[in-house]
């Protein structure tokens, strides 16, 4: 089966988990710049929730060819970037864990031939 939907899903799910991870480095960035000490936990966060989107787009085009294990990845990289950055991921957390459910739970279609 082709599995277009989950691809489309997971791979904007990645797309813009990516752009909410930089906006969350972003804020890290001047967080660290105003704060006495120069660090901040946002930034190693917003690296995890680079990570977890680039698994994101990997995991959606395995999705094609290995539906158990793509849907896997996607839910694992929704979950964890929800849990890295909230708010910044929550979108791209529903376009991953949807895509992540549907890989595990769609049914191929078998074709049986009359001999």
């Amino acid at each position: 089966m082709k599995r277009t939907t989950e691809f489309v899903l997971g791979l904007l799910g990645g797309i813009f988990g990516f752009i909410g991870a930089i906006m969350a480095l972003v804020i890290g960035g001047l967080d660290a710049s105003f704060n006495s000490t120069g660090t901040s936990d946002i930034i190693g966060l917003g690296w995890g929730a680079v990570f977890l989107s680039i698994l994101g787009i990997v995991a959606s085009v395995i999705v094609r060819k290995k539906a158990k294990l793509g849907g896997s990845l996607l839910i694992v990289s929704g979950i964890g970037g929800l849990i890295c950055i909230s708010l910044f991921y929550l979108l791209p957390a529903v376009l991953l864990i949807i895509p992540g459910v549907m890989g595990l739970a769609r049914k191929d279609k078998t074709t049986t031939t009359a001999v």
